[in-house]
């Protein structure tokens, strides 16, 4: 039931926040990471992209679903994570979803409506992700496979200079 009030706001949200997109033009400096725990466990995905871009301090979130056994991470968040509008209620993953990086990276291949909420509701001023999961989210998605991150990182960042959004 919950997640049928998740969808519908969802879909309200991402037609709100389609209409009203401003893409940022600013230089990448603070970079965000929304991924899947199943990813994150065999790829190290921010420390790829740090070495990459020679930023520092990335921050990334891993979706894990919920379970009683699990102990509260402040790296991972859940569908308990939100309210029954789609909205943040952890504190810490609120904290994370409201502050404005420069690139958000969503870094998975599957659609997930909590992992594709949380990217949805980011403040992020440059979305790119992985393509086929859902290209409303994203202001650029590049077609790669989560397993071959070397490839993702060179064509974002092929794009990210063209753009003008880092440096060489």
């Amino acid at each position: 039931m919950k997640k049928k009030f998740i969808k519908r706001n969802f879909q309200k949200l991402l037609l709100e926040k389609e209409q009203n997109r401003v893409v940022s033009t600013d230089i990448i400096k603070t970079v965000g990471i929304i991924s899947t725990d199943e990813i994150s466990n065999w790829i190290d995905i921010k420390t790829a992209v740090e070495d990459h871009f020679k930023v520092h301090n990335t921050k990334i979130y891993s979706y894990r679903p919920y379970s009683r056994k699990e102990e509260v991470s402040f790296k991972h968040f859940s569908e308990k994570d939100f309210n029954w509008k789609g909205q943040v209620s952890q504190p810490n993953f609120k904290v994370f979803i409201e502050q404005p990086f420069d690139l958000l990276i969503g870094f998975f291949n599957k659609r997930n409506l909590y992992v594709e909420n949380a990217v949805l509701r980011s403040n992020a001023k440059f979305k790119v992700g992985i393509s086929n999961v859902n290209q409303d989210l994203y202001d650029m998605e590049i077609a790669v496979l989560p397993k071959n991150t070397n490839q993702f990182l060179e064509e974002l960042k092929k794009y990210l200079l063209i753009l003008k959004k880092v440096e060489n």
